[in-house]
């Protein structure tokens, strides 16, 4: 890697400081960078890369010029990466509620289905980089979770009373609807919404990664 290359990385870690010349030097080792593909000792520098992914920056990432992340912004779309999240996080739960009433069983693994699902469908149609894709995706996966629980005691109730779905949703005293779910709400749901929220958040991301070695071979 030539110095340029290395200053790409160093200008954005905390453990860079000037040397007697005002050259930028590591502050672990006081020389110059001398690494080949990666530092081992390179800490972003989250105050300085607020645009970047999740403040997580590869370095493929830190690499973009500012004509490519300018780029990248612009084909961003949170508009339809909502729309189809939330599109999905629908389906996902509707699916959820159907197999727990059909089987009288809930099945927690369909969190991590719908986690993933929603953050696929965030990252392919809102081409995101930006945090709010993430924090999004992962928003709509838990809530979509919770859906899930919700549409499960109303398939239950109609099932018990022998009356339609859209007839319970209609005559349902929802004021009762937190308490009832909060005495069904256990210790393993929290462990599965959270697996939910964090694929929603991590697979939100648009993968630069991949699109460039797609686009190579």
């Amino acid at each position: 890697m030539t110095r340029e290359q290395h200053l790409v990385f160093c200008e954005k870690c905390t453990n860079k400081k000037m040397d007697d010349a005002s050259e930028i030097v590591c502050k672990i080792t006081d020389e110059k960078a001398n690494f080949v593909h990666e530092c081992k000792d390179f800490t972003i520098d989250t105050s300085m890369t607020d645009n970047f992914i999740g403040n997580t920056v590869s370095f493929d990432e830190l690499a973009l010029s500012e004509k490519e992340l300018l780029k990248l912004k612009e084909e961003q779309n949170l508009k339809n990466g909502l729309a189809g999240s939330i599109l999905v996080g629908l389906i996902g739960s509707v699916v959820w509620a159907a197999i727990t009433v059909a089987t009288n069983y809930q099945i927690g693994y369909m969190a991590i289905a719908i986690g993933a699902g929603v953050g696929y469908t965030m990252r392919y149609l809102g081409k995101g980089i930006d945090q709010i894709f993430g924090i999004s995706g992962a928003i709509i996966a838990v809530l979509s979770c919770l859906l899930g629980n919700f549409f499960s005691l109303v398939g239950f109730y109609a099932q018990g009373e022998g009356v339609g779905i859209f007839e319970t949703l209609n005559t349902i005293d929802y004021s009762l609807v937190p308490g009832v779910m909060s005495e069904t709400f256990s210790m393993m749901d929290l462990f599965f919404y959270g697996i939910a929220g964090y694929e929603g958040y991590k697979f939100a991301f648009r993968n630069l990664a991949d699109e460039a070695e797609a686009s190579s071979s």
